[in-house]
């Protein structure tokens, strides 16, 4: 590799822009709804294809907003990419939408960035604080879709006795765990490999669980991109969170 730039810098550059890209189209372009989604989604992908190409031309890409290759499963570095995560919350001009960049280096997530352009936050594996500590007598806070809760929420909810915060994507709800604002994440209503690559990285670097919600390992890069369950709690709500979800859901909710 003889681009000057780190992994983790590039990821950085690449959360950055992309927002950047993104919060320009939303104020220039004059299109709204799913118009506005579409070209949203089109931008970011075109600019974070471009970047690639110039700073890792001889990596593979996973995108959402991409043909997929079979290149990718034999090749040692894929970034798996979502331009615009929370398409919905863009287009109705909220800031809970994100930007996922992700590398998966030989069977292993090694980097994740997660930017929040709304807010102006990039949050990365290389730098990320471990998430804090949750006071002894603190209500559980759960993070649950504004739109489209999956039904495994109700049973996990109950177990904790928890609180449900909605909100959009997917990255901003664990980034939320990362930072604290909630103590978990779980879902089982589908997803695929770029919806959670990067902000499962981000918090897994940040001493979080995350499985899927059989408790089995979540991995990437598999030839199917469909990945559709997950959860992302803080270490010790894990078991109860798992065995609400085993006595409650026939798992395919």
């Amino acid at each position: 590799m003889t681009d000057a730039l780190t992994d983790a810098a590039l990821g950085e550059l690449l959360a950055r822009a992309a927002g950047d890209e993104l919060l320009r189209v939303r104020r220039e372009s004059g299109l709204e709804g799913k118009e506005l989604g579409n070209a949203g989604d089109a931008a970011a992908q075109a600019l974070l294809a471009g970047l690639l190409t110039e700073h890792r031309p001889d990596d593979a890409v996973l995108s959402e907003e991409a043909k997929d290759s079979e290149a990718r499963l034999s090749a040692d570095r894929v970034w798996i990419i979502d331009p615009l995560d929370g398409t919905r919350e863009y287009s109705e001009g909220r800031a809970d939408w994100a930007v996922h960049i992700a590398l998966w280096e030989k069977g292993e997530l090694t980097l994740g960035v997660v930017g929040i352009p709304g807010e102006e936050l990039v949050l990365s594996s290389a730098t990320v604080a471990p998430a804090p500590e949750a006071a002894d007598d603190a209500p559980v806070r759960l993070a649950v879709s504004r739109s489209r809760p999956p039904a495994v929420t109700e049973p996990v909810r109950a177990a904790l006795d928890a609180e449900l915060l909605p909100m959009g994507s997917a990255g901003v709800k664990i980034a939320a765990v990362v930072r604290g604002q909630v103590d978990a994440y779980v879902h089982a209503g589908g997803q695929y490999q770029w919806d959670s690559a990067a902000p499962i990285a981000l918090a897994r670097a940040a001493g979080l669980f995350t499985s899927r919600v059989d408790g089995s390992p979540l991995l990437y890069n598999g030839p199917d991109p469909y990945l559709p369950d997950l959860v992302a709690c803080r270490p010790g709500l894990a078991p109860r969170i798992l065995a609400a979800i085993a006595e409650n859901t026939d798992g395919d909710s």
